[in-house]
């Protein structure tokens, strides 16, 4: 018999499902927050949605990978969030000269705040566990 979930693995659990909200929100709202760092690539923002959803069903079939799954994610979002922000305010384009339009925009600092959050949360879950596994 399976354990059951933490309440950590839960809310990974949650929040990877709630992809499908972020998704609908997105592409028929007009609002994205999950992947706002995404915006000006929409073949990238199509993957990584792909991507978050086989994160889903890989810590669905296997509980016990949540950890591990969760914990690349998360990796792998907080460096897109911190090259896309760093980007973003560090070089300026002749549009932003021109129009004088903000660097960053309210969407992503929601994003940044919301998916850096579980990032972090779930990149430093991983990691403690990893070491617990390990023996350190």
């Amino acid at each position: 018999m399976a354990e059951p979930r933490s309440t950590a693995s839960r809310i990974l659990v949650l929040y990877y499902a709630a992809t499908a909200v972020f998704l609908v929100l997105d592409y028929f709202a007009g609002i994205n927050v999950r992947l706002a760092f995404l915006e000006a690539h929409p073949l990238a923002r199509a993957a990584y949605y792909g991507f978050c959803f086989a994160c889903l069903a890989i810590m669905m079939w296997r509980p016990e990978w949540t950890t591990l799954v969760s914990a690349f994610e998360s990796l792998v979002t907080l460096i897109a969030l911190i090259l896309g922000m760093a980007i973003k305010t560090m070089v300026v384009t002749d549009r932003m000269i021109e129009t004088g339009a903000g660097i960053v925009t309210s969407q992503e600092i929601i994003n940044f705040m919301l998916a850096g959050s579980i990032a972090y949360l779930s990149w430093v879950r991983g990691l403690n566990a990893i070491k617990r596994e390990i023996g350190l």
